[in-house]
């Protein structure tokens, strides 16, 4: 594999900035020096004086759409523009069509990101009132799973969680890191019933007034 030299860089890492060459071997950073010396004939050398290298940002929250909304983005556009702005790692969530609720759903965008994704990746495991086996089957899948995914107010498709004896088994036997949503349903629905009636109450009394202004007009 290609050998990279980054030369005269202002390396960004662990609270300080200082000019360094930083070489990168085999796809991982091999030396951070004050000044490497490559003999290597095929190493690559980039200038980057006066210019700052930043560690690779990682976003633990990404909503790809793939699969089923690939309309508006794919696995392949999004790892894409991750790169562009420095972001090398994602991890992406379950609530794409369908769900990644079945150990096969969950595969089948392991190989989608190892087909398309320019950055490093991994998907969470999603979780709704009947799939607790699923979820647990991620205990065996720890080194590259990055967690299981809880909604506990409605979203896309059959991932709302409010059965409390589901969240109580997969707080109680998941190995995984657990990554929720902490909402109420009940709540949720209440308030919007209530703001919905306010709305159309509101919009009402607009309308009732203006016809009013206009009538008083003309008059």
């Amino acid at each position: 594999m290609q050998k990279y030299l980054i030369k005269s860089a202002l390396v960004v890492n662990e609270g300080s900035i200082r000019n360094a060459d930083v070489l990168i071997s085999n796809g991982h950073i091999e030396k951070v020096q004050s000044r490497i010396t490559e003999i290597d004939t095929n190493v690559i050398e980039i200038n980057a004086e006066g210019k700052y290298l930043l560690p690779g940002c990682i976003d633990d929250q990404v909503h790809f759409r793939e699969p089923g909304l690939t309309h508006k983005a794919t696995i392949y556009t999004e790892s894409k523009a991750a790169v562009a702005g420095g972001v090398t790692s994602f991890m992406e969530m379950p609530n794409t069509i369908p769900n990644a609720l079945t150990e096969e759903l969950l595969e089948d965008k392991y190989k989608i990101g190892s087909q398309t994704s320019l950055a490093n990746y991994s998907f969470f495991m999603g979780t709704s009132n009947n799939n607790t086996d699923e979820v647990l089957k991620m205990n065996s899948r720890k080194k590259d799973v990055c967690g299981v995914k809880i909604f506990m107010g409605a979203s896309t498709g059959n991932m709302l969680v409010d059965n409390v004896m589901t969240l109580d088994k997969v707080f109680r036997e998941s190995e995984m890191l657990i990554a929720t949503h902490c909402e109420d349903e009940r709540i949720i629905k209440a308030n919007y019933e209530r703001l919905k009636k306010d709305y159309v109450d509101e919009t009402l009394f607009a309308s009732t007034s203006s016809t009013a202004s206009a009538v008083g007009g003309q008059t």
